[in-house]
């Protein structure tokens, strides 16, 4: 299918590619002129600008850093929408509060256009590989025809619903992440503090009670898990500023739900100071570091 990419940065570049991979004939636009020619070089086509690249697009899928960013590309007057013909499938792939998500599904419905969010899980090492897990809101049928281009770029892809579903799940997901993240590495710090093998430690939780995908495939204490960005210095992964970010949108959207979230409040705040004391381009295990340091 002829597919419009709008945002070629760290996840955007390898989804992109992966289309193009999979015998799509891919067009991709960037405001930053560097991941354009990136992009380029890897032969995605260069769009000149998001009504370019809009232009004779069957689909076009959006990958943008947060709301505000969804809003401008798809609402403005040179863009998506204003571009976009009846018959096109839209794409947000972009992690945004669900409350923007169906403002501009609306949007879109009213012009006649299908559009599906479909935010990711899986980061960049799952981009490259094309093992991304969709979380997907819309109408079944936009979903279904939505499907056959997401599993160009991921393997796992689930409808969650209408509109904004998708980033429901993502943000109430990461809520979660986030919670068991800083409980690990409370725990593990506490118990080598107390005297114990770190790698004692995660054996018993791994195989007790205490047992989470924080602890048992990302341990966050240096040198439990050879794989995880504890032991290279908490380099590459999952952002602590994005973990930042979702987090944000978890409290926002609990208060438009007036719904209580007081361990995510906390969670927000601790990577709030995380991010403040310089951390926030590490790995989101990198929170360990509140507490190793004391």
């Amino acid at each position: 299918m002829k597919i419009g990419f709008i945002g070629l940065g760290n996840m955007g570049n390898p989804m992109a590619r992966n289309l193009a991979k999979n015998g799509h004939a891919v067009k991709g636009y960037d405001v930053v002129p560097a991941l354009l020619d990136k992009a380029a070089s890897q032969g995605i086509a260069r769009a000149t600008s998001v009504a370019d690249c809009v232009a004779g697009s069957e689909v076009v899928i959006t990958m943008l850093p947060s709301s505000p960013h969804v809003r401008s590309v798809y609402g403005n007057e040179s863009g998506v929408l204003a571009h976009a013909k009846p018959g096109m499938l839209l794409v947000d792939s972009s992690t945004i509060d669900p409350l923007t998500a169906r403002e501009v599904a609306f949007d879109a419905l009213a012009k006649g256009v299908a559009m599906v969010d479909a935010p990711v899980s899986g980061g960049t090492g799952g981009a490259e590989a094309g093992t991304l897990t969709f979380m997907v809101g819309g109408e079944a049928k936009d979903f279904e025809a939505a499907r056959t281009i997401l599993a160009a770029m991921g393997k796992n892809i689930v409808h969650c619903g209408g509109s904004g579903n998708g980033q429901v799940a993502k943000i109430c997901n990461n809520l979660m992440l986030a919670i068991e993240m800083i409980a690990t590495s409370e725990g593990m710090t506490l118990a080598a503090k107390l005297g114990m093998d770190p790698k004692v430690f995660a054996g018993i939780v791994n195989t007790s009670s205490g047992r989470c995908w924080s602890s048992d495939t990302y341990n966050p204490y240096p040198g439990v898990l050879e794989n995880a960005p504890a032991s290279r210095g908490y380099a590459g992964g999952f952002g602590a500023d994005l973990m930042l970010k979702d987090l944000t949108l978890v409290t926002e959207a609990a208060k438009q739900a007036k719904v209580p979230v007081l361990m995510g409040a906390i969670a927000q705040q601790v990577y709030q100071k995380h991010s403040a004391d310089g951390h926030g381009g590490k790995d989101f295990s990198s929170v360990i570091l509140q507490y190793l340091k004391t």
